[in-house]
């Protein structure tokens, strides 16, 4: 009889009802007021998923932060140095619609109501987006959240630059509105104590370049689940911005405003056949492997297993 191989994982896995036990006495630092500021649209989460989901990764995350704190604290010991230390930044990966935005939010939130980190910064890779001019130049406005989109040395730059130690960092700043970047917008980054880089490609790998982005990460998040319920949560952001943010006349999209429920799930389902699904499955997909936590959803929403690389 053949000997059974056993399978080989670089994770832990941990059933929702484990992950929760990891709370310990972590206290709940979040309002019902809170989580509705925080929470984006069409996003289905409640006091409870923080609870039993963000709570536990808040306090890993915060002991990860203060050992790295206690390592660069010895390092300088060694070099009898003063230096200041250089922000832990937190990757966070996956696809468009699967709920990205608002788990970065939390966990700043959260993160920030430590006592040794209070200052958390976020920022989007939105902004590193290529100009909507350079795009259709380059033919490249259906490829847009494509690794081609970025403006990727800039984006390796500001990282290295904030890992550098440099005091005041800039990043750029996109409008969903207008659907391209707001040419005289900076986000100006000064040394926070943690930074959450929230992005699709963000654990992307290049085989022409010599350095990547998550190459400056400390810890990284992929938000995972089956396709075909991503598809379903973009149809249905797409229903609730075609009654919100497509009804301004300064929206991009304002042309789909007056769609009807055929017309809306038809387009919406085609924009994701031919872009976001395509993008995920190329490009964002392969990239769960290399995160140091993977988090997966359910169809309702909820995190059903979160995977945690071992050390």
């Amino acid at each position: 009889m053949e000997e059974l191989v056993k399978e080989v994982s670089p994770f832990r896995r941990f059933a929702r009802e484990e992950w929760s036990a990891l709370r310990a006495d972590t206290p709940m630092t979040l309002t019902q007021k809170d989580l509705d500021e925080l929470r984006g649209l069409n996003d289905r989460i409640d006091l409870n998923e923080v609870e039993t989901i963000y709570l536990p990764l808040s306090r890993l995350l915060n002991l990860y932060v203060a050992a790295t704190q206690g390592l660069f604290r010895a390092t300088n010991n060694f070099l009898h140095l003063t230096e200041r230390k250089v922000p832990y930044v937190i990757g966070m990966a996956g696809s468009v619609a699967v709920g990205k935005s608002t788990t970065a939010r939390i966990l700043q939130r959260l993160l920030a109501r430590w006592p040794k980190h209070p200052k958390v910064d976020l920022v989007t890779t939105d902004g590193f987006l290529l100009p909507n001019a350079i795009l259709e130049r380059e033919g490249l406005m259906t490829r847009k959240g494509f690794p081609e989109s970025y403006d990727s040395k800039r984006l390796v730059q500001f990282l290295r630059e904030l890992k550098a130690g440099v005091p005041e960092v800039s990043a750029p700043v996109y409008s969903h509105v207008e659907y391209d970047i707001m040419p005289d917008a900076q986000q100006i980054v000064r040394q926070p104590d943690i930074l959450i880089l929230e992005g699709l490609n963000v654990l992307q790998v290049d085989s022409q370049a010599s350095e990547f982005v998550s190459d400056y990460f400390d810890f990284s998040i992929y938000i995972d689940a089956k396709e075909s319920d991503i598809e379903d949560w973009f149809v249905d952001r797409f229903f609730a911005l075609r009654k919100t943010v497509f009804q301004n006349p300064a929206s991009f999209f304002t042309h789909f405003a007056q769609l009807s429920d055929t017309e809306a799930d038809k387009v919406a389902r085609s924009i994701w056949r031919e872009i976001n699904g395509k993008n995920l499955s190329e490009n964002i997909a392969p990239t769960r492997s290399r995160a140091s936590l993977v988090m997966h959803k359910g169809a309702d929403h909820r995190i059903t297993e979160v995977h945690l690389r071992k050390l």
